[in-house]
């Protein structure tokens, strides 16, 4: 084991595929915060911890492909929600790890995919997810590709629940209880301002 993140190595896969029901059906991640879209936050955060990033997006491939990533639909269902988009990131990606953060939590810190990384090295680790410091954070983690196979077998035998299938692998949970900002999302428009005043320090 090498003391070194293998940022060249690593595909980070922005969750965007959801469909957003307690928003009214906006797409969250082209919501705009401080006149910003929301998953450019997450593009700017992700880039200097990931060899590549590529947006999982069902709906206004247009507007996020205007970012300049590659974006990748769902490749099997119809909003069969976050696990489908991790098995669609991990067969676009040519890398041997993804890590997945959601689109609508832009305040992605500096070490996720670093933190998220050690604890997979150091539990012999297939999946590592991030814990609050009271739950597992399921959309925060770093997935080893070769899980695909796996993955798929699960959705076509028809599971959908990401504890379920986590609980089937070899799972670390990476401490980020320092961190808790990391995963403020926006789910109300009471949200969007808490979001932008964060952001605003």
């Amino acid at each position: 084991m090498t003391n070194a993140i293998p940022t060249n190595d690593i595909t980070a896969v922005i969750l965007a595929g959801g469909k957003a029901r307690r928003m009214d059906g906006q797409d969250k991640g082209l919501i705009t915060l401080h006149g910003r879209p929301m998953v450019d936050y997450i593009i700017r955060a992700l880039q200097p911890q990931a060899g590549n990033i590529l947006i999982n997006a069902n709906r206004n491939p247009e507007q996020y492909a205007a970012f300049g990533l590659p974006v990748v639909a769902d490749m099997l269902g119809d909003y069969f929600g976050p696990l489908v988009g991790m098995a669609s990131g991990m067969n676009a990606a040519d890398t041997a790890y993804i890590v997945t953060a959601p689109c609508d939590s832009p305040i992605i810190p500096d070490n996720l995919v670093e933190t998220l990384y050690r604890a997979l090295q150091e539990n012999a680790a297939d999946i590592s997810v991030a814990h609050d410091g009271t739950r597992m954070q399921p959309v925060f983690a770093l997935l080893r590709c070769e899980l695909l196979p796996d993955l798929l077998n699960y959705l076509n035998e028809g599971g959908r629940k990401i504890d379920t299938w986590y609980g089937q692998q070899r799972l670390a949970l990476a401490d980020f209880s320092g961190s808790p900002d990391t995963f403020l999302n926006l789910n109300t428009p009471e949200d969007k301002l808490v979001l932008e005043n964060r952001i605003a320090g």
